[in-house]
Parts: structure tokens; C-alpha cells; sequence
């Protein structure tokens, strides 16, 4: 029996939360309302974050004037109605945005992720339009306990302190909760090892640069360069002790390291020379090939370029890349591809942009030239309404699982994560048999 979808939730100007009686969930693919299908909607992952929109009214469907509606008004309120959004854990990606009216907007939104959320009654829980693209836990917000934390940080700045490295990544773990920041002092899983200043792209969604006149970005950029001996002083100890160690260059609070590759290269080199164990892994908008060449003669075992599009035009107008060309994205890939590395994009993804009909067929043929072994399914964190302006999306897309399937399908040996992996799983038993799609028939 087919179930009803689920109800519109909405909150008052205090933000309390509340579902409607009778209106029906929406959501946006691009700038355009539409109906969730029941296959892209599930209860809503723990670990994950209920947020409103301000100034901007939910959309709604009201089956009884077959049409959606902006819910300006909502039964024993009075004022503003908010829409309401999720945040969402780790591992999820997002296939509809939140349905809102941003006609009366003021501000540009927070980088955050923005996903549809609904009310379902049968199984009394809100539900969320996304899918689970990783199964690994290690990124699972209970494993990260601050009261474990504060002394180990403590410890390990008292025994290196005149490490810069390893102060900035104190203030992260402390001051930013970077999950990859703590996991250096808990000494497991994956450690980041920023080491640029400066970029040559101006994201639109940088999150850890902005312009006065955009959001805030979310934390500091690191102000230094460090050097190969501070670089190999923290990661050395890293990959020879931590569980499924890996220490990735490329993280949230710099530019893009391909900017320091000579320093990358020389502190990979002594790494490799010192210990076969863990994996290296470079972070990159992918921009000078020649760069890429050198981290592979330095042995870096694998490589994750971001981008938000296949398309140069829309890639120019989120990246907007200072003096370098997509193709250049392109060739890096293949020249980590051709030296035997496993490689990776980041792919940012925003129902509407990255499921629009060209965007699909350029993906294809993207992936068909460079052999990307994984697509990482991230949820792009940017006020929707701006992006799709930047974009010039005008319609909606197919639909983010039907892009997943026909990837799936014509690529069976292309693999879907979220996070990045250790070398020993790069190509984990059975892979190829397919990432757990469910039939859209």
C-alpha cells in the first residue's frame, strides 16, 4: 500500500518547531518546488541538526488545491512563520533542498548544508530526503568526547612546543571542533596536516575566507607555511601508531596546498622513507598538473580533487580559479590516475545543479576520460537561493537517485563514499558488485 507523505514542519519566530495538520512536505530540486518521491526519504539520521531559515516562509503542497503554496499563516500562530532545514550527519547525502519562499530573504544564509525535512506520522519521526553514501562510523559525532580530549591536547603541546603545526591544529580541535583536528591528538583514523595560506580559487563557498559583504566563514585560515620537519614531526608518529591511519594534506582552514607542493613533496618523501605504514593523502582543487606529477614521484599514495561541477562555466562561477583552466582538474586527475594512485573527487553536490539533465551527461563523460576510481557525495554548504542564482539553474533536475543509479550502472567499478580511505581499502572485496542503490521502479 502506498504511503501518504509525509507533513510540512514550520516554526514560529521563536523557532519552535511544529507540523502542520494537513499540508503536505515539499522540497526544491534547483529553484523549483516538487514532491518528494517515497524512495528518497528516510527517518531522519542521528547526530544530525534541525535549523530554521529566517525571514523566509516554508512551501508547502496542499492536496487539496493540487498546488504548492507559500504557509504564510499556520493554525493558533501568530507572526513569521520560519522555514525549518536539516543539517546532516556525516555520510548522507542530501537529494532535495528545503522548499522555501525566499522572496523576502535579506541576508545571504550561513554555510551550512541545506536539506528537506518533513514530519511522517506513521513512523512518528521527522524524515529527511537524502541517502546514505558511507557506512564508516569513525566520523560519528560520539566518538568524539571533548572531556578525553582537553588533556591530550594539553599533553602533546607541552611535548612539541615549538611545533606551529601543531598549535594551529590545537586551536582547531578546541576552538573549531574539527573532527579531523582531534583525531591527530587521539592519535587515529584520519589526521589533517594543513600547509597553505594562500589559494588560487575564491570559492564562493570558501569556508575559511570570505568577503565583508558575504557570510562569515567558519574559522581562520592558517597564517604560516609550515616546514617538511614540522610537518613530518606530527605525522610521522601518526601513521606508524594510529588505528587505519591516514594524515591528508588539504583541510577546511587553509587555501589549497597545491600552492606549497615543493614542501608537500619533500615532507612526503622523508614520511615514505620512514615508515611503510598508513596512508598519505593530498586534498586539492587540482589546479597545476605539473604539481600533481611531483607529489606522485614523492610517493603520495592517493588524491581528492573538488569540484562542485563538470561544466566549465558553472565550475568558473563557484570556483572562480585565478589563472588556471578546468582542464587543468582534468589532467591532474589523469596523471595520478596513470602513476597508479587511487583518486577521488569531491564532488559538491546541490539537488537541481548536480542532477540537471547536462550536468548528468557531462558526469559521464568526465568520469568515462579520467577513470575516477570514487565520486565523494558532499553536500555543498551554501545559502540554496544563492548558489542556484550563481548557477542559473532554472528547472529542476531527474532527480539525485537516478543520477547515483545510472552512474552505477554504466560505470559498475566507480565507487561512492564520503570520506577518504586507507590504502588497504581503496578497493574493498566486492565493490564492484554495486553501492547499495535502491530500485527507483
Amino acid at each position: 500500500m502506498k504511503r501518504s507523505l509525509p507533513k510540512l514542519v514550520y516554526a514560529d519566530a521563536q523557532g519552535q518547531i511544529y507540523d502542520h495538520p494537513y499540508l503536505t512536505m515539499a522540497g526544491m530540486s534547483g529553484p523549483e518546488a516538487v514532491l518528494p518521491e517515497q524512495i528518497e526519504l528516510i527517518p531522519l539520521p542521528e547526530d544530525s541538526r534541525l535549523f530554521t531559515i529566517p525571514d523566509t516562509p516554508p512551501v508547502a503542497w496542499d492536496s487539496r488545491k493540487k498546488t504548492f503554496t507559500t504557509v504564510d499563516k499556520a493554525p493558533g500562530l501568530r507572526g513569521k512563520l520560519q522555514a525549518v532545514s536539516a543539517f546532516m550527519a556525516p555520510g548522507y547525502a542530501r537529494t532535495l533542498l528545503p522548499a522555501c519562499d525566499y522572496r523576502k530573504k535579506q541576508i545571504i544564509l550561513p554555510l551550512w548544508s541545506y536539506t528537506a525535512v518533513g514530519w511522517d506520522e506513521e513512523q512518528d519521526c521527522f524524515v529527511v530526503a537524502a541517502t546514505r553514501v558511507d557506512g564508516n562510523q569513525n566520523w560519528n559525532p560520539a566518538n568524539y568526547d571533548d572531556r578525553l580530549l582537553d588533556p591530550l591536547v594539553r599533553q602533546r603541546l607541552a611535548e612539541q612546543p615549538h611545533n606551529r603545526l601543531l598549535e594551529q591544529l590545537a586551536r582547531c580541535a578546541i576552538d573549531y571542533h574539527c573532527f579531523a583536528a582531534k583525531n591527530l591528538f587521539f592519535r587515529r583514523w584520519e589526521a589533517p596536516l594543513p600547509t597553505s595560506p594562500v589559494c588560487n580559487s575564491a570559492c564562493l563557498g570558501c569556508i575559511s575566507l570570505q568577503a565583508s559583504e558575504c557570510c562569515p566563514s567558519n574559522h581562520d585560515r592558517i597564517s604560516f607555511v609550515p616546514t617538511p620537519e614540522e610537518i613530518v614531526e606530527l605525522a610521522l608518529p601518526h601513521l606508524e601508531q594510529a588505528e587505519q591511519a591516514i594524515v591528508s594534506y588539504g583541510q577546511g582552514c587553509e587555501g589549497d596546498p597545491i600552492m606549497q607542493a615543493t614542501t608537500i613533496a619533500e615532507a612526503t618523501r622523508r614520511l615514505k622513507a620512514a615508515t611503510p605504514r598508513g596512508t598519505i593523502n593530498f586534498n586539492s582543487n587540482g589546479s597545476l598538473p605539473d604539481r600533481i606529477q611531483e607529489l606522485c614521484d614523492a610517493g603520495m599514495d592517493s588524491f581528492r580533487f573538488s569540484l562542485n561541477s563538470v561544466l566549465e562555466e558553472r565550475y568558473n562561477a563557484y570556483y572562480r580559479p585565478k589563472g588556471y583552466l578546468f582542464e587543468a582538474v582534468k589532467r591532474s586527475l589523469k596523471i595520478a590516475k596513470a602513476a597508479g594512485r587511487f583518486t577521488m573527487i569531491n564532488y559538491l553536490i546541490s539537488p537541481g545543479v548536480n542532477d540537471a539533465p547536462e550536468e548528468v551527461a557531462a558526469l559521464k563523460t568526465f568520469v568515462a576520460e579520467t577513470g575516477v576510481d570514487m565520486i565523494q557525495m558532499r553536500n555543498l554548504s551554501i545559502d540554496p537561493d544563492f548558489y542556484n542564482q550563481a548557477m542559473t539553474v532554472s528547472g529542476r533536475g531527474i532527480g539525485m537517485y537516478r543520477l547515483f543509479t545510472e552512474l552505477k550502472q554504466e560505470f559498475p567499478r566507480l565507487q561512492f563514499g564520503y570520506y577518504n580511505r586507507t590504502k588497504e581499502n581503496f578497493f574493498p572485496p566486492g565493490f564492484e558488485n554495486g553501492w547499495p542503490v535502491r530500485s527507483l521502479s
